[in-house]
């Protein structure tokens, strides 16, 4: 399998991934992702180069997304110590694998790949914000080798459980078509 920048003609299978997954996640009694996402959001973030594609090739259709960036999301801002927010780190958004290709290890791989261009990057963490309510997420995430930070403990904030892990060098087994890593993260 490959990875692929994505390009804005892929806004509508992103916004796709985020609808299948949606009805998937209400089926097993969370409404995560249940409001609708905006594409005009989804194209800014892949128009700054910011979202990934997974296919088994290149013509293919995309089977797993990644959103890897260095911000943090503005509504969860403050959830993240001004110390944390110092420290260089890559956040992950928006991961999703497209249900017939579930339970491959597809998501954990391309965590990999995510830990690994953040390491060279130069980050120290790769982090992650997750619905709150979304028990079995945390899980996941734990098994994948998060660390929990924190849950905030306001309710109106519904993706306020935070994780981290060492940024790292890995042997993810994706063919890596990205642009090569040019640029530090800022210190």
């Amino acid at each position: 399998m490959i990875v692929l920048p994505a390009k804005p003609e892929d806004v509508p299978r992103l916004v796709r991934f985020r609808v299948d997954t949606a009805a998937w996640l209400t089926s097993l009694g969370t409404d995560q992702w249940s409001t609708p996402f905006p594409a005009e959001h989804v194209a800014a973030s892949v128009n700054a180069g910011e979202v990934f594609l997974v296919k088994e090739r290149e013509e293919g259709e995309a089977v797993a997304t990644v959103t890897l960036d260095h911000n943090i999301d503005p509504e969860i801002w403050d959830l993240w110590t001004p110390e944390e927010r110092e420290e260089p780190a890559l956040y992950v958004h928006k991961l999703t694998v497209d249900r017939r290709y579930g339970g491959r290890g597809l998501g954990g791989r391309l965590l990999d790949w995510a830990g690994d261009r953040a390491a060279r990057q130069g980050a120290r963490w790769l982090r992650l914000d997750a619905w709150t309510s979304n028990v079995r997420l945390h899980r996941y995430y734990l098994q994948q080798g998060f660390r929990h930070v924190r849950t905030t403990a306001d309710p109106d904030e519904v993706s306020g459980w935070l994780a981290q892990r060492p940024a790292r060098l890995a042997e993810h087994g994706f063919d890596d078509r990205t642009a090569p890593v040019l640029r530090s993260l800022p210190r």
